[in-house]
């Protein structure tokens, strides 16, 4: 029998490690249960998947200008003709699989700021042309959240509707893909695939106060908040400064991490702002590295998403400096809840007194964290063997062209 041959789609190898993480958990997943499975991506970062994860990789857009600011007339035609060309290029690779997995991330919302003609756009491309070549596009574990821009609520709510399997990684995703109108009566909700990744082994607490990881993140506010954007970000840079300076007041070594590329500048930004031998950055390339610093640390307050979830997986005390509903969501989930600060109103000293009623509870939350992570990764390894047995036959069984070669 031919091998099922399986595409996965998004923005993958550009940066964001909690992506590439999504990548990670579900190739971990196919290669342990269907490793007869071809699999290849179409992506943002090509180059840096296939040397990481060793698929083939082709490039998402056409233009390679694609995440650049158009100014000039040359740069906003070509752009404009990426985009007629990125119909084609989409429906000749979606036409090769017999299925294709959107692993997680959070393809349907738009909490950060976000172009409909970007992202947004291909995501469309790709379940249209999956429904049209008669492929199944698989949503996995996505995020979504209410939309306020028009043009691009339409593109996901279409995306969704068009998706042949939806499933999420919150409940409030869930229910944002209802209000947009889709009908999410058979869509599941289960913990983030991030969940299915291996964990370091936790480090022995010392008895002393030891390390604190702060997770940083160019927060600018949510794609509502353009004409504030530089307002939002130099209070939530403002207030987390003050909150690390007051930790090296104590005498507690802070490191420093980050989720994306971008996010570099903050953590410079308090580095040079603080000023002490205290206060050290991490380099993290993956989610397995941002793993073993939060598994080593005492406590972590994090902004980005996945760095919440590496914190919480390894069983650390965790703050959310929370900046959407889905923060929120995996707190609750994770028995946090009560440990949750607004990212885009940094209260430096309210976040300190959160941040000691959390070590104080310390013990406490440790324990509930490891009840609450056996039980996430049995609800996920559920959830991803359900969903292969039922894509894989039905790829097999369906797709007239599941042995013809694209010219």
């Amino acid at each position: 029998m031919t091998a099922v041959r399986v595409g996965v789609f998004g923005l993958l190898g550009s940066g964001n490690l909690g992506n590439d993480g999504s990548l990670e958990a579900v190739l971990g997943h196919l290669r342990a249960t269907h490793p007869e499975a071809a699999v290849d991506a179409l992506c943002g970062g090509p180059d840096a998947v296939t040397a990481r994860y060793g698929i083939p990789a082709t490039r998402l857009h056409w233009y390679r200008g694609e995440y650049r600011t158009a100014s000039r007339a040359g740069a906003i035609a070509a752009k404009g003709i990426g985009k007629v060309i990125d119909v084609f290029r989409t429906a000749a690779w979606t036409r090769r699989h017999d299925v294709v997995i959107v692993p997680g991330m959070g393809v349907l919302e738009a909490t950060l700021p976000l172009r409909p003609w970007g992202f947004p756009y291909s995501l469309f491309l790709l379940c249209a042309t999956g429904r049209l070549l008669r492929t199944p596009v698989a949503l996995v574990g996505v995020g979504a959240a209410p939309i306020g821009s028009r043009p691009t609520r339409t593109l996901v709510r279409w995306s969704a509707r068009l998706a042949a399997h939806r499933s999420y990684r919150d409940a409030p995703s869930r229910d944002a893909m209802r209000a947009m109108g889709v009908d999410t009566s058979r869509d599941a909700v289960h913990p983030d695939l991030a969940f299915a990744l291996p964990t370091p082994p936790a480090s022995a607490p010392s008895g002393a106060p030891g390390t604190v990881c702060v997770g940083v993140m160019a927060f600018h506010g949510g794609n509502d908040d353009r004409d504030r954007a530089d307002q939002i970000h130099r209070r939530y840079l403002d207030g987390t400064t003050r909150f690390v300076r007051a930790l090296v007041a104590d005498g507690r070594p802070v490191r420093l991490l980050t989720g994306d590329d971008v996010d570099r500048p903050v953590v410079d930004a308090i580095l040079d702002a603080v000023g002490s031998p205290l206060v050290t950055a991490a380099e993290p390339a993956s989610l397995a590295d941002l793993m073993k610093e939060t598994a080593a640390a005492d406590s972590v307050v994090a902004t980005r998403y996945h760095n919440l979830i590496c914190a919480v997986r390894t069983g650390t005390p965790t703050l959310a400096l929370g900046y959407a509903e889905k923060s929120d969501a995996l707190m609750e989930r994770m028995g946090l809840g009560a440990y949750c600060h607004p990212a885009r109103e940094v209260d430096a000293d309210r976040l300190l007194e959160q941040f000691r009623a959390l070590e104080r509870h310390s013990a406490e939350l440790r324990r509930t964290l490891t009840e609450r992570n056996e039980a996430a990764v049995r609800q996920l390894d559920a959830h991803l063997t359900a969903l292969t047995a039922a894509l894989f036959p039905a790829a097999g069984q369906t797709h007239a062209h599941a042995t013809r070669e694209t010219p």
